[in-house]
């Protein structure tokens, strides 16, 4: 089965961004030259994550307040007291959501509903440069 792997790079604006990355890996199933498989996106690291939303204002802002009332940034977190870094709050976000998404497409499109955009969501407390990985496999 071929595998056709690529990274995207980009940079957020820190805590609590939402970036839109479908046409992005839209375009890269389209490049791969597939036509039916599934495209998974990763993000290494422990302070993002990858999900799929409805990516309008509304949900842009309710997505990360959700897990601000899960992981509130006042409450102790053990990670601080080990790296003294700020971002413990952050690590259980990223865990809590997951660092990765695959997603089937069928005649080079992603099956992606109406609604639904896959996102890069950044927790760390900072802007940071990311890189997703996209493995596209199929045939």
């Amino acid at each position: 089965m071929p595998v056709f792997t690529r990274r995207l790079e980009l940079t957020t604006e820190g805590e609590n961004a939402v970036v839109d990355v479908t046409e992005m890996v839209q375009r890269l199933v389209s490049e791969s030259g597939l036509r039916a498989g599934t495209a998974t996106v990763f993000v290494p690291g422990s302070t993002a994550a990858v999900t799929t939303i409805e990516y309008e204002p509304g949900l842009v802002k309710d997505f990360p307040r959700m897990l601000q009332r899960v992981a509130p940034d006042e409450v102790p977190y053990e990670h601080q007291k080990t790296w003294h870094d700020g971002n413990g709050r952050s690590h259980v976000k990223a865990s809590l959501v997951g660092p990765s998404l695959s997603v089937p497409f069928e005649e080079g499109r992603l099956t992606l509903g109406t609604w639904q955009q896959i996102v890069l969501m950044e927790l760390d407390i900072r802007p940071r440069r990311r890189g997703l990985i996209v493995q596209i496999t199929g045939e």
